[in-house]
């Protein structure tokens, strides 16, 4: 009988040199190997399939309360009505992304808001609220004012000023180097402007302080409550301006004008 070919025998070494076949590798294995094996395995897609029911099947991980936190003006319903949570949903499945949206374009008091998942049962709500550093009177209700916040943010009309906010007061004409300012800058960057300042200003002048009141980029003054006033001038060197404004009034306690528009020489006048 004639010997394998050299085609064949290059078929078998190049069998016996590949992976080895399943039934070979359980026959290596042996069978209790390979029972503990098919166990492990079994177990673990009953497990798998344990922890998919408990988070989406069962009722132990659905929403069943919404907390709210941080609140001052808003109330924790307005809050929980604006968030919508899906109450009764798995809470794995609960989007918080669209409800951190949702109280943000609802609710512009909110500045921002955290939503958390509070296991099992749980969906929290962390807000911070805006701060109104000025106020102006509403254009369509004189009654009304809106709230500015530090970003210069109109957030809020409210029927009452805030106690303490100074009213911002945009007089702006039409003639002149401040139209040329109206121009360059809008009225939304000199409202930037005056937010700036307002929060440049030492504590002792912010609680005095009644209006800020903007003819220019570079003409922002302060009234205060007492009549007293103080030239600003534009927004800038907003620190070393209000170092000046403090140690003038200090020195010159009876005074009743203030110029700080160049902080390198103050200069006070009246009494």
């Amino acid at each position: 009988m004639a010997g394998a070919t050299t085609a064949e025998r290059g078929e078998r070494q190049q069998d016996t040199s590949g992976p080895p076949r399943l039934p070979g590798l359980l026959r290596r294995l042996g069978p209790r190997r390979v029972r503990t094996i098919v166990i492990l395995a079994l177990a673990l897609l009953v497990l798998l399939g344990g922890v998919l029911w408990v988070l989406y099947g069962s009722r132990w991980t659905r929403v069943e309360r919404v907390s709210v936190s941080g609140t001052g003006v808003l109330t924790q319903a307005q809050v929980r009505e604006a968030a919508d949570v899906p109450v009764g949903d798995p809470l794995v499945s609960v989007d918080t992304g669209a409800i951190e949206s949702r109280l943000l374009r609802k609710l512009h008091r909110i500045d921002s808001v955290e939503v958390t998942r509070s296991w099992p049962h749980g969906i929290g709500l962390k807000v911070v609220e805006r701060t109104p550093v000025l106020i102006v009177k509403s254009s369509g209700n004189g009654s009304k004012y809106v709230e500015v916040d530090a970003k210069g943010v109109r957030f809020a009309t409210v029927s009452r000023a805030p106690e303490g906010v100074p009213a911002l007061e945009l007089t702006l004409s039409r003639t002149g180097s401040q139209t040329a300012s109206l121009r360059r800058f809008g009225s939304d960057r000199l409202t930037r402007e005056a937010v700036r300042v307002a929060g440049d200003l030492p504590s002792t002048v912010a609680r005095l302080t009644r209006a800020v009141k903007v003819r220019s980029y570079d003409s922002i003054s302060l009234e205060l409550g007492d009549g007293r006033t103080v030239a600003w001038g534009s927004g800038e060197q907003g620190d070393a301006k209000a170092r000046a404004l403090t140690a003038l009034m200090k020195a010159a306690p009876g005074a009743r004008h203030f110029d700080v528009s160049v902080p390198t020489a103050p200069a006070s006048s009246g009494s």
